[in-house]
This record gives C-alpha cells, structure tokens and sequence, in this order.
C-alpha cells in the first residue's frame, strides 16, 4: 500500500516509513470517514484520503511527533478537499445526452444506492443531516463536523483550519445554523426538538 507513495516521493528512513505506516493505519479509519462527511460520496472520499495521504508522506518531515497525528492529518486533509472544490468547477461537464466515451451512445451510471459505504454513511449520520451538511459552504461543514462529530476543541479545529479560533467560533455558528434552517425547511416534523 505504501508503495505507492514511496514511489511519488524521496524514500524517508526506515523508521520514519514504519512510523508513517503504523499511523496510517491507525488513522484510516477515521480519515475516510470524514473525508465521506466531507464529500458525501465514497468514489471522491476514496480519492481524497488517498491524496492526504500522498501529501501527508511527501511532508512527514515537517510532522511534530508531539503532537496528535490525526489533528495534523485532518488540517491536511480539509486543505485537500478544498484544493478539490475548487478545482472542481474548472472540471469540464459532460451531457446524458452526447455519446458515451466508448461510442455506443450509453453511458454506464453507478447505482449510488448499491455501494455499501453509502450504507454506512447512513448509520453513521442520517441521510437529511448529511444533505444538509453538503448544502453548507466547505467551511462551514469542516468546522462543524470537526467539532461535533470528531469532538475537536476550537483550539484544534483553529489549527487544523489555519485560523483563528474566533473565526472557528463564527463558522461553526453559522454551520449550526444553516443545518437547523435546512432540517426546519426539509422535514420539520422530524426535527422538531432542533428547532429550539
């Protein structure tokens, strides 16, 4: 697995390699799923988790061994996702319609329900939260879900974020309260005790 990124970067000490390794595995888990909170969608949280990592080896150097691995892991990966967002909307858009790239006039469209990380994403955080967290601007839901769903303090979530913590403060206000005015709009009766 690590192969991958030795390849892409100047070969690290073996200690630093087996380092790396073990944090890797030990963080995967909850990297992929707030790189799925994040994306909302496995196929770009896959991708996502995958470049942190890269980026995380090519700078492993710079990583302070006092300091918890998945806070920096996380500042890595929020700054990866918004890399992402914005290069997204340069991303040239294809119709239905125009001809399929093996030039048989079909596309092949993946069945989102059928994949099992949705099952998951579902357990983990229903399906309005989760769209009313993809409603929100990247800022805003990285602040909120770093807050309440990974239980950050504004300190870490400053850090993570590279900003101040009044700015955290202020982006997870206005996250909270996007999230309760999209689950008032949406389906009301079902959160009812979050309207308060």
């Amino acid at each position: 697995m690590l192969s991958t990124f030795v390849k892409a970067t100047t070969r690290p000490s073996a200690d630093q390699t087996r380092l790396f390794e073990s944090l890797m595995r030990d963080s995967h888990r909850s990297a992929y799923s707030l790189a799925l909170r994040l994306t909302g969608n496995a196929a770009e949280a896959e991708d996502l988790v995958q470049e942190a990592y890269l980026r995380a080896f090519r700078f492993f150097h710079r990583y302070d061994t006092s300091l918890p691995f998945t806070s920096w892991l996380y500042r890595i990966l929020t700054n990866a996702h918004i890399d992402s967002v914005r290069r997204s909307g340069r991303i040239r858009t294809t119709s239905l319609d125009q001809v399929g790239p093996d030039s048989n006039g079909t596309w092949e469209i993946a069945d989102e329900e059928a994949i099992p990380d949705r099952l998951m994403m579902k357990d983990e955080l229903e399906e309005p939260l989760q769209l009313g967290l993809m409603a929100m601007s990247s800022d805003f839901r990285i602040a909120v879900l770093l807050a309440d769903v990974e239980g950050m303090a504004y300190e870490e979530i400053a850090e993570v974020m590279q900003t101040s913590i009044g700015t955290v403060r202020s982006r997870i206000h206005r996250g909270r309260k996007q999230l309760r005015e999209y689950l008032k709009k949406e389906c009301p009766e079902r959160y009812r005790e979050v309207m308060a």
